[in-house]
């Protein structure tokens, strides 16, 4: 046996490199162990926005009645009845009936319909057109921003909305139809302003320039790039502009201006309880009822989308 041990050569151990930042590290986000459920996640939400889910219980309530309004209601809402008229709440008529026996229940459950679809036609329309005008105005600016910003805006701005509603329904005769493309016509201007203001701030964003310095053409950055980042407030509007749409249809049917007769509204159902206000209140007070609960509820719903998309409100809930 060797009086020396072999010699052992040891290999250097190289210092441990940092690891790379995960994906997670770069947007803030940490993995979680268990992901919540959207379920439990919309739960938390609706814990924290209490008045927001009221809002959206009390308008699906006014869709369901609208939808199903030919089974819920108890009677035809345009059958005159002149031996029943003005029969105060009872177990037949549950909201009485009017000055022509028409059962008042019926008639407010065919008035969701009217308001909710005059609501939807019109902030469709209104969010479409303006959100076209104003991506063309902030995105090209110049000779197109001056046309859009200042001369059709300014004078779609010079006359009041509700006003300028009336003038087109005047002009073109009481219908449906014409009702929604004139409150669409008073209320595009909103939505315009406010894409062109988004779209000034997010076109100078580093990945719009990134992508246009890739070849991106002009509408693949509207659409793909731009857009998707500006729905937020666009979705807060559009909430807003529901609610807006319901009581100027309101106004416009109590003026007679809205959709005619036998066609029950509930702005038509006010205006014709006014001269039985003392003696029938009932006639007032139920589609005055409702009318508020739905504008209530789209106020409630827009107030709770703009808390909910706010990051700074949803860092304070600990979200």
């Amino acid at each position: 046996m060797s009086r020396f041990a072999p010699t052992q050569h040891w290999l250097p151990i190289p210092p441990p490199q940092p690891s790379l930042p995960s994906y997670h590290h770069f947007t803030g986000m940490e993995e979680l162990r268990n992901p919540p459920s959207n379920l439990s996640s919309l739960l938390r939400q609706a814990a924290h926005q209490r008045l927001a889910a009221a809002g959206c219980l009390v308008l699906s309530l006014f869709l369901l009645c609208a939808i199903f309004a030919p089974w819920l209601a108890p009677h035809d809402p345009a059958q005159l009845n002149l031996t029943a008229r003005l029969l105060p709440p009872s177990a037949a008529h549950w909201f009485g009936t009017d000055e022509l026996g028409r059962d008042v229940l019926s008639r407010t459950l065919y008035g969701a319909r009217i308001s909710l679809l005059v609501a939807v036609a019109v902030v469709g329309i209104s969010l479409t057109l303006g959100s076209i005008l104003g991506m063309l105005a902030g995105f090209y600016g110049g000779f197109t921003d001056t046309v859009v910003n200042i001369y059709l805006t300014n004078a779609f701005l010079s006359l009041p909305g509700i006003l300028l509603a009336v003038a087109i329904v005047a002009f073109l005769g009481p219908s449906l139809a014409n009702l929604i493309l004139a409150l669409a016509l008073a209320g595009w201007v909103n939505y315009a302003r406010l894409v062109r203001a988004q779209v000034l701030s997010v076109k100078q964003r580093e990945y719009v320039q990134a992508a246009r310095s890739m070849g991106a053409t002009d509408l693949h950055l509207m659409l793909h790039h731009i857009l998707p980042n500006i729905l937020q407030p666009l979705l807060v509007q559009a909430a807003i502009g529901m609610a807006a749409a319901v009581l100027s249809e309101a106004t416009l049917s109590f003026l007679g201006l809205g959709v005619q007769p036998p066609t029950a509204t509930w702005g038509a159902m006010l205006n014709d309880a006014r001269s039985h206000l003392f003696e029938s209140p009932y006639l007032m007070f139920f589609p005055a009822i409702a009318l508020a609960l739905c504008v209530f509820s789209f106020n409630l719903i827009g107030d709770g989308l703009r808390d909910y998309l706010d990051p700074r409100t949803r860092l304070r809930q600990g979200h």
